[in-house]
């Protein structure tokens, strides 16, 4: 062995020696691999396909830390090939066209195949997407992906459409203890030649605030252990103290601009709109410990006060938009208290959509119908010369009879007698469906719309 290889091979070991717990302890056999048995049951699609040596191009998505990475690695350490990964974040056009070029002379000269594996697809733009697809099409390169996010969403069709997708899982409990015990007993690459425990509350602290993401759980459980003074004897006792301590907080639950941020603002508004204050605060919660912008959960407590509860609470729209100048004026953490009261009395609220629905019905008269002139009576003589051609004749000033209503048309001829509105039966929109009752009970035409969503 030459002195530079002997360089590199120094290095090589010291590398993987000071590499985080997390990396040291990648499973390096499918047996090894913990959770995901969907995928990886020797009886399933993936591993049957390498077993025929028919591996198609495919994508991984699931959570942070359930094993994507991983899971790329042992296929291409199960297929013998050439395996090439790159980072969306950190690589471009130019390391992709390098790498299928590459990819191209290994197959003519050696026949052997190149999987590329790109971590954060979803960083990927269409552009650089567009790269890659016509070498998965001919064959030059398998394509592995993983991604946080839908890949529905994230990866062009004609890419998506050329991959078998893979749903990962979040880890279970048993399944991040079964890791969590493994890393602490192995003495080869894990923290077994410290003689390190953890105390019984102390893995339920760390399984439960690593949220199913095993990178978290081993980089914790590492400092935490090193952290933690020996007795006597050398072993170390990892308590509940010391692994809050390396944990700091759980890990958000996800990203701003990802998937996960669309499903938890849903789960919120659904919450809200179906009265649940308990699980509104919740999801409320999720939003705030994960870092969303105070000002957009304010904007869609107005959305909802307007939306969902309207005229059967008239005071839930001002409240909200209170809470919104609350939450401009105050920041966080403050300002957490009133979108709280806001979300709570949004979601105990009366509900009622009548006037959307009712303003969706109008609009889709105007874009279907058309759209007539304003009748005479309802136009404003400005001039002797409008006055003369009939405009505001026979028009009725409401004030000037009893009770301030008196019935005339409002709406062009060929829509005479439509209905829009129809209140509610909750909250405030009982007094109003009266008031309408005595007003216009036999007003209305039988040609009525349906109330919308």
């Amino acid at each position: 062995m030459s002195s530079e290889s002997l360089f590199d091979f120094d290095r090589k070991v010291q590398a993987e020696h000071d590499a985080p717990l997390a990396e040291r302890m990648r499973p390096r056999t499918f047996a090894d691999f913990v959770g995901q048995d969907q995928i990886v049951d020797p009886d399933r699609v993936l591993l049957k396909s390498i077993a025929v040596g028919r591996l198609p191009s495919i994508i991984l998505w699931g959570p942070p830390g359930t094993g994507k990475t991983t899971l790329a690695r042992l296929v291409a350490t199960s297929t013998q090939v050439d395996f090439q990964p790159v980072s969306a974040v950190t690589s471009g056009v130019a390391d992709l066209r390098r790498i299928v070029a590459e990819a191209k002379d290994r197959k003519g000269m050696h026949r052997q195949s190149t999987i590329l594996f790109v971590d954060e697809i979803h960083r990927f733009n269409k552009a650089q997407q567009d790269v890659i697809l016509p070498h998965v099409e001919d064959g030059t390169i398998t394509f592995i992906g993983a991604t946080t996010e839908n890949p529905s969403f994230e990866v062009i069709a004609p890419l998506l459409s050329r991959c078998r997708v893979f749903t990962l899982q979040s880890l279970d409990p048993d399944q991040m203890k079964a890791i969590v015990s493994r890393a602490l007993a192995d003495q080869t690459v894990g923290l077994g030649p410290m003689h390190a425990t953890l105390a019984e509350d102390a893995t339920d602290h760390l399984v439960n605030i690593a949220n199913g993401d095993a990178r978290i759980a081993l980089n914790a459980l590492e400092t935490a252990a090193y952290t933690s003074t020996p007795d006597v004897d050398g072993n170390r006792v990892i308590s509940v103290e010391t692994i809050a301590d390396a944990l700091q907080r759980r890990s958000p639950m996800y990203d701003k601009v990802g998937e996960s941020h669309y499903d938890t603002v849903s789960a919120f508004i659904k919450s809200v709109r179906g009265s649940s204050p308990d699980g509104a605060l919740y999801w409320l919660a999720r939003m705030i410990e994960s870092g969303e912008d105070p000002m957009f959960i304010a904007r869609r407590l107005v959305i909802l006060a307007s939306e969902d509860i309207g005229l059967a609470d008239p005071q839930a729209l001002p409240l909200a938009v209170a809470a919104q100048q609350a939450v401009h004026f105050l920041g966080l953490p403050e300002g957490r208290i009133p979108l709280a009261e806001a979300t709570v009395y949004l979601a105990c609220a009366p509900k009622s959509n009548s006037a959307y629905a009712a303003l969706n019905q109008a609009m889709q008269d105007v874009r279907e119908q058309a759209n007539e002139p304003v009748p005479l009576h309802l136009r404003n003589a400005v001039t002797g010369m409008m006055k003369d051609m009939g405009y505001g004749k026979d028009y009725k000033y409401s004030h000037n009879y009893e009770g301030h209503f008196k019935e005339q048309e409002y709406l062009p001829p060929s829509l005479k007698g439509r209905r829009y509105y129809h209140p509610g039966e909750e909250g405030a929109e009982q007094e109003i469906s009266q008031r309408l009752s005595l007003w216009w009970s036999d007003k209305a035409s039988d040609n009525q719309p349906e109330s919308g969503d």
